[in-house]
C-alpha cells in the first residue's frame, strides 16, 4: 500500500503557496515520515523528498534506501550510488521543475554539506529555513495522532509505576534510569530518554544521569519518556527518598500550584505567553522567580520539542489539537530542584492531560 498521504500532501502544498515557497526539500525522518511514511534519515548521504506547489513529489535517495523509498508510492524516485555526486541528481530535478530562481524551503536540520551543495547547484535561488512551515502543517493533531500520544504516555506512566516500589537508598541514578528504560521497552514503547537527578543534581534541569547514589532525604527529579508509533511522551515527577523536609514540601507545593495555574489558563484562543505568565506569576510571588530558569513548556508530537513554545514573548495563539508540556520548576543551586510536568492537548473547552494528575507533595519512596 502506498504511504504518501494525499491529504497531508495537499495541505502542505497549500502552505507552500501561502508562504511563497516554490519548492520544499524534506530531509528528516519526521517530515518525510509525516508526509509519506518514510521514517529514514540519510545521515551523511543526501536523501531528499522534494515537494512543489502543485504536482507530484519526487525523491533523491542513495541506492541503499531505494526499496524503502519506492514503498511510499512516489513515482519520481531518483537514485544515486556511493561515489557519485548526488548534487547532480538535484541539478537535473531543478532543471525539470524550473527552480533556477526559485524560493526553496528546507528542513531546519539539513546538513550544511548538503545545503551548500544545493546552493552551489542553484546560485540564483533563495534557500530559506522552512521548519516553521513544516511545524504549521503538523501542529494540530488528529484523533489517531492523539491516540498514539495517549498510548506513549500510558507506557511511560506504567513503567514508572513498576519501578517506583523498587527505588531505595544506595541505588544509583543510572540504575533507576535503566530500569525505567527496560519497563518502557517491555511495555511496547521505544524509550528515548530518562533523566534521574538526585539531591544537588536536581538543580540542573538537563543533568546527565550519573552513578550518584541516592541517600535518605534526597529530593530526586525524574524526567522520562518514550515513543509509540513515532509519537513522544514526556513526564517529570519529583520524589523524596524518605520523608521530605518542610522546605522541600514548600517548594513542591509552589511548583504544583504554578503547574495547576498554567493548566487552568489553557483554552483555545489564548496566547502561549499567557500560559507561561500564569505559572511564572505563582513562583515569582512566592519569592523564587530567579530560580525558575526555563520556559513553562514546549510543543510535542513527532518531535520531542516543537512549536508551540510556552514562553514569554510568544504571541502565538493556541488552537484545538495542539499538544505541549506544562513543566514549571524551581532549582536551588547546590541543594535540590523540583519540576512537575504533564503533557496536554488543547480541547474545545480547555485541555486534556495525557498523564495522571500530580500530587501537591513529593512522591515518598522507600529507604
Amino acid at each position: 500500500m502506498p504511504r504518501l498521504d494525499p491529504e497531508r500532501h495537499e495541505r502542505f502544498q497549500q502552505l507552500l503557496r501561502r508562504e511563497g515557497f516554490d519548492c520544499y526539500l524534506c530531509c528528516t525522518d519526521i517530515s518525510m515520515g509525516y508526509l509519506a511514511g518514510f521514517f529514514e534519515g540519510g545521515g551523511e548521504r543526501m536523501l531528499i523528498m522534494a515537494v512543489r506547489q502543485s504536482g507530484d513529489p519526487a525523491m533523491i535517495v542513495p541506492a541503499l534506501s531505494e526499496t524503502h523509498a519506492r514503498q511510499t508510492g512516489i513515482q519520481d524516485i531518483r537514485v544515486w550510488h556511493d561515489g557519485e555526486d548526488a548534487g547532480l541528481m538535484f541539478e537535473k530535478l531543478a532543471a525539470d521543475w524550473n527552480l533556477k530562481t526559485a524560493v526553496i524551503g528546507v528542513d531546519d536540520e539539513m546538513q550544511a554539506g548538503s545545503l551548500l551543495r544545493l546552493q552551489q547547484a542553484l546560485p540564483a535561488a533563495l534557500f530559506k529555513l522552512g521548519g516553521d512551515t513544516m511545524a504549521e502543517l503538523r501542529k494540530r493533531k488528529t484523533e489517531p495522532e492523539l491516540v498514539n500520544m495517549r498510548n506513549a504516555a500510558l507506557i511511560a506512566e506504567r513503567a514508572f509505576g513498576d519501578v517506583a516500589p523498587l527505588i531505595r537508598t544506595g541505588m544509583t541514578e543510572a540504575q533507576i534510569a535503566n530500569k525505567i528504560f527496560s519497563q518502557m521497552a517491555d511495555g511496547g514503547g521505544d524509550p528515548n530518554f530518562c533523566i534521574v537527578a538526585a539531591g544537588a543534581n536536581g538543580a540542573e534541569p538537563h543533568h546527565s544521569t550519573s552513578q550518584t547514589e541516592l541517600r535518605e532525604g534526597d529530593i530526586v527529579v525524574i524526567d522520562w519518556g518514550c515513543l509509540y508509533e513515532h509519537y513522544h511522551s514526556d513526564i517529570t515527577r519529583t520524589i523524596s527518598i524518605g520523608e521530605p523536609s518542610q522546605e522541600a514540601k514548600k517548594i513542591h507545593q509552589i511548583v504544583y500550584d504554578a503547574h495547576m495555574a498554567a493548566r487552568e489558563a489553557i483554552k483555545p484562543g489564548v496566547t502561549c505567553e499567557s500560559i507561561d505568565t500564569a505559572a511564572r506569576r505563582v513562583i515569582v510571588e512566592a519569592g523564587y522567580g530567579e530560580h525558575f530558569i526555563h520556559r513553562t513548556g514546549h510543543g510535542i508530537g513527532m518531535m520531542g520539542h516543537e512549536p508551540p513554545h510556552i514562553v514569554q514573548g510568544s504571541r502565538s495563539v493556541l488552537e484545538v489539537g495542539q499538544c505541549f508540556s506544562v513543566e514549571p520548576g524551581i532549582y536551588l543551586p547546590g541543594r535540590f530542584g523540583v519540576r512537575i510536568e504533564n503533557l496536554v492537548t488543547v480541547t474545545d473547552d480547555g485541555h486534556e492531560s495525557f498523564n495522571q494528575e500530580p500530587t501537591p507533595d513529593p512522591i515518598v519512596l522507600g529507604v
